[in-house]
C-alpha cells in the first residue's frame, strides 16, 4: 500500500523541531540533560510526521449525508457519465418506439411511402419516451436564423462555431440550431439482479 503524501506543513514542524534539537545540543551541558533536550524534540518530531499526515486525511474526507426521508428523495439520477443509464434509455427507446430495430434495419429495399409510415409510428413513441425521462431545455434562447452573440470565454463544448472565424471572441453570428441540454435525467429502477447491458431481451415462443 501506498504510503500518504507528507503535508509540507509536517515537514516545517520537523525541520523546526530538528533545529531546536540541533540547537540545545550546542547550548546545554553534557549529560543526561542534554540527552533530553536532544531526544524531545526529535521524538515530537518523529510522532508529527507519522501521524499529522493521517489526521489530515481523515480530516479532509467528507463524511456521509445522512440518508434524507423516504417522500423527500428526489428519484432523478445524477447527470454523469455512465454506461449503465445510457443502456437503460436506449432500452426504453427500444421497448416503447423499437428504435434500435430501425436503425439496425436495412431500409435501402423500402420506398418513401413505407418508410414514412414507420417513422412516423416510431417518431411518437420515442418522443413520449424522451419527454417521461428526459427534460431538455435548449442551449442558447431564439428562434434558428437570429443574430446571437458568442462572448468570451465560452463553453466549446455547448457551442460549436461554424463558418468563417478569425479573431478573438467574442463573436457575432446568426443561430443555426439553439443546441440542447440535459437537465434533468429521470430513469425506473432495474430489477436487482438484471444485466445492465441487455437492450432488449431475446423472446422465445413455447409451443
Amino acid at each position: 500500500m501506498a504510503g500518504r503524501p507528507i503535508p509540507r506543513a509536517s515537514i516545517l514542524i520537523g525541520l523546526l523541531l530538528a533545529g531546536l534539537a540541533v540547537g540545545n545540543y550546542l547550548l546545554s551541558p553534557a549529560g543526561a540533560l542534554a540527552v533530553y533536550f536532544v531526544s524531545a524534540p526529535l521524538g515530537v518530531a518523529l510522532v508529527l510526521l507519522l501521524t499529522l499526515p493521517r489526521l489530515l486525511s481523515t480530516a479532509g474526507q467528507p463524511q456521509a449525508p445522512s440518508a434524507a426521508p423516504a417522500e423527500t428523495q428526489d428519484s432523478a439520477r445524477p447527470l454523469k457519465p455512465d454506461s449503465d443509464a445510457a443502456v437503460q434509455l436506449l432500452a426504453l427507446l427500444q421497448q416503447d418506439g423499437r428504435l434500435v430495430d430501425f436503425l439496425r434495419e436495412d431500409i435501402q429495399s423500402y420506398d418513401d411511402a413505407q418508410i414514412g409510415a414507420a417513422v412516423r409510428t416510431i417518431h411518437q413513441a420515442c418522443r413520449q419516451v424522451l419527454t417521461e425521462h428526459l427534460q431538455l431545455e435548449p442551449v442558447l434562447t431564439g428562434r434558428e436564423g437570429d443574430e446571437v452573440t458568442v462572448p468570451h470565454g465560452f463553453d466549446p463544448s455547448a457551442i460549436r462555431l461554424t463558418g468563417n472565424i478569425s479573431g478573438q471572441p467574442p463573436f457575432r453570428g446568426a443561430l443555426r440550431h439553439a443546441g440542447w441540454r440535459a437537465s434533468r435525467v429521470t430513469l425506473p429502477d432495474q430489477p436487482t439482479g438484471q444485466d445492465p447491458r441487455i437492450v432488449a431481451p431475446a423472446e422465445v415462443e413455447i409451443e
